[in-house]
């Protein structure tokens, strides 16, 4: 698939999962919790986790609204954790997509409140009364609640708060990451790929495929945090290296992390390729923007 059609399709799907967030998340919720849900969701992000979702389950053939739901309701729970990340408690950041973060702009009791409710609503989202299958429900819910619970991203983010000030070695650091940042990509994958059909080797592919791109989304972040600006990331540049934080650069060296990042891709590339599935070039693409990013 040529850049323009990919393009247009990204776009589209965009489109078509911020129009759903826009009906999902509650304009109407006591003492404005919705309003301090809708600035932490709507209208920002690079919605990676959702286009992985939409690109999955097309490859698969699978159920759109099944994979619809899935698409938005693993974005509200990244969108839940950038949330509780950013507070004093935790990372204590004041810039998020360009803006002040939710507890800048809503307090900090506003901004907790916010994300636990983000947190169910995700999962409320996965569970219509109809049009998906119960069967499916629950696998989604399982895919999601294990990517996002202790022994995914919450478990690395406690391991990332306990590592400041502490030398951890590559594979110490690999092990957060895949918990705080790759599992919930990895997710995303498999919840696109749940709802179709597809054999063992897919699957497995599927899962190396969102592996090593989850790895790899973390290179770059590592890396864009000490060569890019405020400005242009939407967050505050180089906060980990000022907190003493082990990163890939750190650890690497910002060389040997870039060439970290172009293996990745190039593991993904490869799981794709051994996966038997027909048509993965949207997922290849995705790969691919990735590692390119500049923000």
């Amino acid at each position: 698939m040529d850049a323009a059609r990919f393009d247009a399709w990204a776009q589209d799907a965009l489109d078509q999962v911020e129009t759903a967030l826009e009906r999902w998340v509650p304009e109407d919720s006591p003492a404005g919790l919705g309003e301090a849900m809708r600035y932490a969701v709507l209208g920002g992000g690079k919605r990676l986790r959702p286009l992985l979702v939409l690109a999955a389950c097309e490859a698969v053939h699978g159920h759109r609204e099944a994979a619809l739901r899935a698409a938005c309701s693993v974005e509200l729970i990244h969108a839940y954790s950038l949330v509780h990340d950013d507070m004093p408690c935790m990372d204590d950041d004041v810039l998020r997509r360009g803006k002040p973060t939710v507890h800048v702009a809503f307090g900090e009791a506003q901004a907790m409140l916010a994300g636990d409710a983000m947190q169910a609503l995700a999962f409320e989202v996965l569970t219509p009364e109809e049009g998906v299958d119960a069967s499916l429900q629950a696998r989604l819910c399982a895919l999601l609640a294990r990517s996002a619970g202790h022994a995914g991203m919450a478990g690395g983010q406690a391991i990332d708060l306990a590592s400041v000030g502490q030398q951890l070695d590559e594979a110490a650091l690999c092990d957060m990451h895949r918990r705080k940042t790759g599992v919930l990509l990895q997710a995303s994958v498999l919840m696109g790929a749940a709802c179709g059909e597809l054999d063992e080797r897919a699957w497995n592919a599927l899962a190396e495929y969102g592996a090593a791109i989850g790895l790899a989304f973390q290179v770059v972040d590592d890396i864009l945090d000490v060569t890019q600006d405020s400005e242009v990331l939407g967050k505050t540049a180089g906060k980990d290296q000022d907190a003493n934080k082990p990163t890939y650069v750190s650890v690497l060296g910002l060389e040997p992390a870039r060439r970290y990042a172009q293996a990745l891709r190039g593991q993904a590339h490869a799981a794709l390729a051994a996966s038997g599935l027909v048509d993965t070039s949207r997922l290849a693409q995705l790969a691919d923007k990735v590692v390119e990013r500049e923000s």
